[in-house]
């Protein structure tokens, strides 16, 4: 399903989701061996069973770093990843998404100590971290090593992601292709559509704004997953957003995803 023309109405429909909540933090959390496998962790105090959203940041694979998303919802936890760089301490796009599998794995084991319910983790990523979502979300191989399964998530939301195989994943595997042809193989979100992967959102900026090809990847991906039977895959195109303003309404529709009260 596409959503369109909604960007507006999301955000005010949030409005109605805003809550104040006391939070507790909790920083530098080893969720696997190494310096730069860490998460950073923010739960309500005083709620129980609340839902979990773990969020994995942008920057071409190459850059950027954890931090948590400015949701209105004080009552939904968020668990900020920190993963392996390539050209830093990666040296292949494998090692990006084990890092991200061991993340959630990680909370899918813990959450439930700090009050949160396990069957309400919501996977969800910008960019880079939105192609590391999908990959996590929709393959099951990468926590089925871990002893944990996709299903296990209630949903992934991938902002701006890329469908196809990522550009430095082909980059850094030795791939001189130009960036924007396209390529679909095992490290491709799309290689693995299915009517059994969790719920889904896909939330893309307007083209020509939006960062080439990427709307038509993301609208291509929820196509396939509703041509093969998927209960609830969305796609979302923001008006006139491109790669860095389609953050805002964004989390707006997180938080619509997380309450259950996305059309």
């Amino acid at each position: 399903m596409k959503i369109t023309a909604m960007t507006l109405i999301a955000a005010t429909a949030v409005a109605g989701l805003e809550t104040q909540a006391a939070v507790r933090t909790e920083k530098d959390i080893p969720y696997a061996d190494g310096p730069s496998r860490v998460l950073d962790i923010r739960v309500p105090v005083g709620e129980t069973n609340f839902p979990t959203v773990v969020w994995l940041h942008g920057g071409g694979l190459s850059g950027g770093a954890r931090h948590f998303i400015p949701l209105s919802d004080g009552k939904i936890a968020q668990v900020a990843v920190e993963y392996r760089l390539l050209g830093k301490d990666a040296s292949r796009g494998e090692d990006c998404i084990e890092d991200a599998a061991a993340a959630v794995a990680w909370t899918l084991a813990h959450i439930a100590e700090y009050g949160g319910d396990p069957k309400k983790v919501y996977l969800c990523g910008k960019s880079a971290g939105a192609y590391l979502s999908m990959m996590v979300g929709m393959d099951p191989k990468w926590l089925a090593a871990l002893g944990r399964s996709n299903r296990e998530l209630a949903g992934i939301v991938a902002v701006s992601g890329q469908a196809t195989k990522h550009f430095n994943v082909r980059k850094f595997a030795g791939d001189d292709d130009p960036q924007y042809l396209p390529k679909i193989d095992d490290l491709a979100p799309l290689a693995h559509v299915s009517k059994d992967v969790p719920p889904i959102v896909s939330v893309c900026g307007e083209p020509p704004y939006e960062w080439k090809c990427r709307a038509e990847e993301n609208r291509l991906l929820v196509s396939s997953l509703e041509a093969l039977g998927h209960p609830f895959a969305r796609y979302v195109e923001c008006p006139l957003c491109d790669h860095g303003r389609v953050d805002a309404p964004a989390w707006g529709y997180i938080q619509l995803f997380v309450r259950g009260r996305l059309p």
